[in-house]
């Protein structure tokens, strides 16, 4: 079974056991008792628009402007909501007066494409949504957003067989996305 959700509730779920792994970004320290993170690679947050959006007009100050569309934001229980709060604070964006909370990438992909919304998302979400063109990202410096992304699980549980490939095939995966050879078997 594979569920998505803001990392609030899938470590909740991992605590009691409905669930036996979490991939995504690193917890806060005050969130990870019990929990031991493996780090299988980081990524920034980017700010992801339709093909032929305005903001990718020349001329454009993007911050300057950012008011003007909704935005997609991440929920406030999930591990970028407070990076991608900072950053806009960072970059003199006090409040925002039209955004719509979602982790759900499906409503992301189909809102964004469909509107001049911004969606502000971690990148591995909609990095194949680049590759195709169907999204683009605004040309925004957003490397200080850069976090760990790893594999999330209980300290005081044994990986079952069919875990432990699971966990493997992520791994090899994710040495796929951050250009590293994958070992050999």
């Amino acid at each position: 079974t594979i569920v998505t959700g803001d990392n609030t509730v899938l470590l909740e779920q991992l605590r009691v056991g409905d669930l036996d792994l979490v991939v995504g970004r690193l917890a806060g320290a005050e969130r990870m008792a019990g929990f031991s993170f493996e780090h299988l690679y980081s990524e920034q947050v980017v700010f992801a628009v339709r093909t032929g959006h305005p903001l990718l007009g020349a001329g454009k100050s993007f911050f300057a402007e950012l008011g003007r569309y909704t935005l997609l934001m991440p929920t406030r229980g999930s591990i970028i909501r407070p990076v991608v709060e900072n950053f806009l604070i960072a970059n003199g964006v006090a409040s925002l007066p039209s955004q719509i909370e979602t982790v759900s990438d499906a409503f992301g992909r189909a809102f964004v494409r469909d509107s001049d919304a911004i969606w502000i998302i971690s990148n591995g979400v909609v990095a194949r949504d680049f590759a195709d063109g169907v999204l683009v990202a605004l040309p925004v410096d957003t490397s200080e957003t850069k976090g760990p992304v790893g594999l999330t699980v209980r300290t005081d549980s044994v990986p079952s067989l069919p875990l432990s490939i699971l966990m493997q095939t992520i791994r090899e995966a994710a040495l796929e996305i951050s250009g590293q050879p994958a070992p050999a078997h």
